[in-house]
């Protein structure tokens, strides 16, 4: 049995978790600006301002890419952890 992960497809999946995520919490701020989260996204992405079409397509792909980030930081720790722990048993 396979218990490695897929780096590309860990960071598919995890970019587009990010992106849908923040596409709704932006669509939420529209519905109902007095509960908006565009303090916290202004902080986590760089450049992102309230609320432009150049705004918003560049906090999809930071969005994106903090995804793609994520995903290189935590497939080769499991990998690792996966490939150690199947060396000792």
């Amino acid at each position: 049995m396979n218990t490695r992960l897929s780096l590309v497809a860990v960071g598919h999946a995890t970019s587009v978790l990010l992106l849908i995520s923040f596409g709704l919490c932006v669509a939420f701020g529209i519905l109902f600006p007095g509960a908006a989260m565009f303090t916290a996204w202004q902080a986590l992405l760089p450049g992102f301002h309230w609320l432009s079409w150049r705004s918003f397509v560049l906090g999809a792909l930071e969005s994106y890419l903090y995804g793609w980030y994520a995903a290189a930081l935590w497939v080769p720790a499991y990998n690792a952890a996966v490939g150690r722990a199947r060396r000792s048993a």
